[in-house]
């Protein structure tokens, strides 16, 4: 189904006509202490939620049923390496509270329950973080890549999405990307997860490792499934509107048994502004259509 000039007209409006401007950026001293109830008030929320469960075992379930791998040194715009090299430092302190962890029946994976919060006296080391579209360095920087990783991974499985989030902002041009746009999970301690229900009837256990090169997974089970997913994008294009651009897609999910397609899901659609420059040359080395919304022509 083809968007409608009305859908991405509404679009551009509500991006360029908020109707609310978030507390903290009306006022940023107070930024900080709003961070620090929300976690608090996060905290006390997962403790006593009873759905929020899991327990790790050293010993792997022996059916395959998803498996994923993501590079770890990849051009992010101008971004400086170091700090690649120390979201690896990140990621691997963060892989040994994951690995072997076991999901039960109907019981939810909480990101940030599982990992905890990211310091330097747990071995976490400053690496990139995004915020409102730039680029700063943090303690536990580049876990990011992690959630991206998981939602994947679990978009391939019965796995039914409780909270998650995507990156509200196209910030880096396009390197050796093999993934739809908007297809990951963006986190921050604690308050932004990535919570997953497993709605199997028996449990799932992650299995994850780094390499030199990769960041490397599977989802285990004890037995194997009879469905086999697909992500399916669709509607991928660029909006101009005068001097800016937007990206925009949607992302769904195909469930097949014996080859037979028996759902088709709409899992989300992405409309984000782009911060780096879009030439000629750059729309024709990724082949991506643009459609021409200035104000001048609507």
């Amino acid at each position: 189904m083809r968007v409608s000039k009305e859908e991405i007209l509404a679009l551009l409006d509500k991006y360029e006509n908020p109707g609310r401007i978030a507390f903290s950026r009306k006022y940023p001293f107070l930024k900080k202490p709003i961070i620090h109830l929300r976690c608090f008030i996060r905290k006390l929320q997962n403790i006593f939620d009873p759905g929020i469960s899991y327990k790790k075992s050293t010993v792997y379930y022996k059916c395959i049923i998803a498996r994923h791998q993501s590079v770890l040194r990849r051009k992010l715009g101008d971004s400086d390496p170091e700090l690649q090299e120390n979201k690896i430092i990140n990621l691997r302190q963060a892989i040994s509270s994951l690995n072997g962890v076991i999901i039960e029946p109907n019981k939810i994976f909480s990101f940030w329950t599982i990992i905890g919060k990211p310091t330097y006296k747990k071995g976490y080391v400053d690496g990139m973080l995004l915020s409102n579209g730039k680029v700063i360095k943090g303690a536990g920087g580049g876990l990011c890549q992690l959630s991206n990783f998981l939602y994947w991974i679990f978009l391939h499985v019965p796995m039914e999405t409780v909270e998650r989030y995507h990156h509200s902002m196209d910030v880096f041009p396009d390197s050796g990307r093999v993934l739809p746009f908007g297809s990951g999970a963006t986190v921050l301690y604690n308050f932004v997860d990535l919570k997953v229900r497993n709605k199997l009837e028996y449990p799932i256990q992650i299995k994850i490792w780094l390499t030199d090169t990769y960041l490397k997974g599977q989802i285990v089970c004890q037995n194997h499934i009879k469905e086999k997913f697909h992500i399916i994008e669709k509607n991928h294009f660029l909006i101009k509107r005068n001097k800016s651009y937007f990206r925009y897609n949607e992302i769904y999910r195909e469930v097949k048994i014996d080859g037979k397609t028996v759902n088709i899901e709409k899992i989300t659609r992405n409309f984000s502004p782009v911060l780096y420059k879009i030439t000629d040359g750059y729309i024709k080395k990724n082949n991506i259509n643009v459609l021409d919304f200035t104000s001048e022509r609507y």
